[in-house]
């Protein structure tokens, strides 16, 4: 089992900044991947960033150039130059041997 716990979100004005962070505890030396995806009003939760277990990288097409995936003691989202179709709830996703994890959310609103 993994425990995934987000923080970081909260109201912001386009063009603005956020740092998203998700702590992790349980049986992460298992996990091979790990990513955030997020859900606006009215969407399909999608995927926003991977970062696998040997640190390579993808990013959707509409935040590409934008945010940043990394990973310390924490799982990561440097969000830079927001846009409120950026709005939505972010997840932090873990894949591991014993399935897939998500954390609870974290709301991230942009205001234009």
């Amino acid at each position: 089992q993994v425990q995934l716990v987000e923080s970081g979100g909260g109201l912001v004005q386009a063009g603005g900044s956020l740092r998203l962070s998700c702590a992790a505890s349980g049986s992460i030396v298992l996990v091979t991947s790990m990513a955030w995806y997020r859900q606006g009003p009215g969407k399909e939760r999608e995927l926003v960033a991977v970062i696998t277990k040997a640190g390579m990288t993808n990013y959707s097409d509409s935040v590409k150039g934008r945010f940043t995936i990394s990973r310390d003691d924490t799982l990561n989202l440097q969000m830079n130059s927001l846009k409120s179709e950026d709005t939505a709830v972010y997840y932090c996703c873990v894949d591991s041997p014993y399935g897939r994890f998500w954390g609870q959310g974290t709301l991230v609103t942009v205001s234009s």
